[in-house]
């Protein structure tokens, strides 16, 4: 088994619905995203799936998000914009994408919010 990891970033502004405190107020963060996935087997050049194809996915995904206002996306209608359901969010959009290689499945996706602080999404 391979694991494959790449990060790719987005900024956005966001709000959280029923905390108490600052971040119930509009405000932002530049959000760094790191998606893992797993080989079984490697091609003919011992590739799992090329980097190039992970990160055109991922920055796909992370274009429906980038400088955007997050609680006006469909998704966040429902949920908070927590960076939990971010991850979440995240995760769906690139493991649909991922169904058309039957040899890599989408491990985890880690969104961090700061520097020292992220949540994972994982199945």
């Amino acid at each position: 088994m391979y694991e494959l990891m790449i990060e790719d970033y987005f900024s956005a502004a966001h709000s959280l619905k029923g905390y108490k405190g600052n971040c119930e107020r509009l405000h932002g963060h530049n959000w760094r995203v790191q998606i893992f996935v797993k080989v079984k087997k490697l091609d003919n050049i011992y590739l799992g799936i090329d980097f190039r194809i992970l990160k055109k996915i991922l920055k796909e995904t992370l274009e429906l998000l980038d400088h955007k206002y997050l609680n006006e996306i469909e998704f966040f209608k429902k949920y908070n914009t927590s960076t939990e359901k971010i991850a979440e969010f995240i995760y769906i959009q690139v493991d649909k994408k991922l169904k058309l290689y039957k040899n890599v499945k989408l491990e985890k996706v880690i969104c961090w919010e700061s520097a020292n602080s992220y949540a994972a999404y994982f199945k």
